[in-house]
């Protein structure tokens, strides 16, 4: 009963049109307007990923706004890869600010949604407040473009240069297995184990059963199933294929971010740690949780305390 609460009582949506596309949002709190929280998911997600923070944050007095960002839900899907690069996506969440009348807010980010909001910070500094960002380090640029390193190192069946060197064969395939990708990438206790041969997304997405323990229930799971029936996966891959074209775009920017920042990791995500983030975000603070990737959703009452907590110690 209380995963369906979640469900029907999930915002409805509204779709407000900013920086020449059409974003889907959901908004809660409208009562608490001048102290704006957005959060910003990660892959292959939605807004509905952050149903269990909503309410908390509604009552400590934030105005919540939840983007399905381009390429998600009912958002616009534009054609040109290029479309997707990081100055569209902060520019998006730039131009919600502006939709909403706030000068800046707090930003909180899941996975590529994390991805987002430390860009935002470094291109649009005056427009972020605070960072708490889960699952994704800063990711340091380094001298070699972000396609060739991972190719170097992981090959060419990472899922990374996999949907940049063989673009549309893993998104036909997610397209046509959406309902068992999705079952089987939202896991949770998933044991470590060795890599398996080929792509992993493709892999979720054939194979019949996956490790672990299904992440949420089926009604919840549901919501995740008809938003990628309808969009397809390809709008949310082509994030990644802006990966190169991204790092040329952040090539003269100093990464040091001073906003005060969380950092949220999960002991049992296979992303590693940053050990040099203490370095680009000085006024870091980190929490580790005993979960894997899906945090918010893994441990969602000890994600929203933190969070919580965090930000009344920053308040006072």
């Amino acid at each position: 009963m209380i995963n369906e609460m979640y469900v029907s009582n999930f915002p409805q949506p509204i779709i407000v049109q900013v920086n020449g596309v059409e974003l889907e949002v959901f908004e809660a709190g409208k009562q608490n307007v001048g102290n704006p929280i957005v959060l910003c998911h990660g892959f292959p997600e939605h807004a509905f990923s952050w149903r269990y923070q909503v309410q908390s944050l509604v009552d400590a007095g934030y105005h919540v706004i939840i983007p399905n960002q381009r390429g998600y839900g009912n958002s616009s899907q534009p054609t040109e890869i290029t479309q997707y690069d990081i100055i569209h996506l902060t520019g998006d969440l730039v131009a919600l600010l502006d939709h909403f009348g706030y000068e800046d807010a707090v930003f909180v980010g899941h996975d590529w949604g994390a991805n987002v909001v430390w860009h935002l910070a470094l291109l649009h500094p005056k427009r972020v407040n605070k960072i708490i960002n889960l699952a994704l380090p800063y990711q340091e640029r380094g001298e070699i473009p972000w396609l060739d390193l991972m190719e170097a190192i992981f090959g060419e069946d990472f899922y990374f240069v996999h949907f940049n060197r063989q673009i549309g064969v893993a998104d036909d395939i997610m397209n046509k297995n959406t309902t068992r990708f999705l079952h089987n990438i939202f896991r949770k206790n998933v044991p470590l184990t060795p890599p398996e041969p080929g792509m992993l997304m493709i892999n979720l997405a054939q194979k019949e059963n996956s490790l672990g323990e299904p992440l949420m229930q089926e009604s919840e799971l549901s919501v995740f199933i008809t938003a990628f029936e309808a969009s397809g996966f390809t709008g949310s891959i082509n994030w990644y294929r802006n990966m190169d074209r991204n790092w040329h775009i952040m090539a003269d920017i100093i990464p040091i971010i001073n906003h005060p920042t969380l950092m949220i990791y999960g002991l049992k995500d296979t992303i590693p740690e940053n050990e040099n983030l203490k370095n680009i975000a000085p006024n870091l603070d980190v929490i580790r949780l005993d979960c894997g990737h899906w945090i918010q959703q893994e441990k969602p009452e000890e994600t929203t305390q933190a969070i919580l907590q965090w930000l009344r110690q920053q308040n006072d």
